[in-house]
Parts: C-alpha cells; structure tokens; sequence
C-alpha cells in the first residue's frame, strides 16, 4: 500500500484491518475510535478531516503482534508508519495520541518517542476525544469512565496506571478544547 493512500481513511483501515482485525476487541475499539473521530471531524480543519480519521484508524496498528519492536504500541506504530513513507503529520499523531509522552517516561522511551514531532495540536486533540471517549471494545464513554475503566484495567504501579493517573488533567484538557471546538466556543 502506497504511503499516499494511507493518508486517506479508506487506505488506512484497510490496513488497519490488515493488521489489528485478529485481535478481537483491539479491532472493536479501532473502529469505534474511526467512527467517533468522524463525528469529532468538525471541530479541525476541513484539510485536517480526513488525515483525523486516517489517524484514528491507524492509532493502535503498533499492537499488531508482528510490529512490537518497544512493546510501546504509539512508537511501535509510529516507526511502522515511518518505514512505509507515510507522511509526518500522520506519523505524529499515532506517535503522541493520547498522551504517548507520559508512557514513554515510564518506559524509559521519551528519547525514542522524540525523534517524532508532536505535530497539530487541534489534530492530536481530537484524536485523543476520539480514543479517550471509546472503550477497550468500542463502548461510547465519558471521558471519566474511560479513565476509570483504563485504571482498572491496569494494575497499580503498572507503565499504564501510572502514565494515565498522571497524564488525566492533560487528556482532560484535550477533550474539553475538541468540545469546546465543535460547540464553536473560542479558544
């Protein structure tokens, strides 16, 4: 698949298909995630919309089994995008969704997750509304339930649990600013 094609939504499920389809609920999140960042796309650029919802697709290919290289699935996913030629901005947001940069610390990665530009910040916003609204099998969430939900998932002590309980009053600033976009409110 042409990098080119995988800025479009279309070319980046299919292979975001390819590649998370066997992994049952992480495939169900993925495409809940896509559809959520389509009902988001108003609150970016019209340019942007389509690269939101190629990212939303492609935010968690680094789970795919056979692209694990950091076991970190931003930056595993980044570097896979970067290898086929993908363009920077969509790089980007698969490298930093979500919050990326408060696992890295954990993982002892923040010099590997650098050497990618955080990129659009009303991009990265809304990509993390889309993941930060959507559960672990596609379930619509609060914000609040998704954090709670991914504290309990996730072992106190654990990279996750940590980053995340850290990472909340910035993820929670992400998601009001994409409301507050798409409500028309200025920032």
């Amino acid at each position: 698949m042409a990098p080119s094609v995988l800025d479009s939504a279309r070319g980046a499920a299919g292979l975001a298909e390819s590649l998370l389809s066997p992994l049952g609920d992480r495939w169900l999140h993925t495409q809940a995630v896509a559809e959520r960042a389509r009902e988001l796309a108003a609150a970016v650029s019209p340019a942007d919309r389509e690269l939101l919802v190629a990212a939303a697709w492609l935010h968690d290919i680094g789970y795919a089994p056979a692209l694990r290289d950091f076991g970190f699935h931003p930056l595993d996913g980044a570097r896979y995008l970067a290898g086929l030629g993908v363009r920077a901005p969509l790089v980007s947001l698969v490298a930093h969704h979500s919050g990326a940069v408060y696992e890295a610390e954990q993982r002892g990665l923040t010099a590997e997750l650098a050497v990618y530009d955080q990129g659009d910040a009303v991009l990265l916003d809304a990509l993390t509304c889309a993941d930060m609204t959507t559960g672990p099998a596609g379930q619509r969430f609060g914000f609040a339930d998704r954090i709670n939900e991914i504290l309990i998932r996730y072992a106190p002590g654990s990279e996750v649990h940590t980053a995340i309980s850290t990472a909340t009053p910035t993820l929670a600033a992400a998601v009001a600013r994409t409301h507050a976009r798409l409500a028309g409110q200025p920032m």
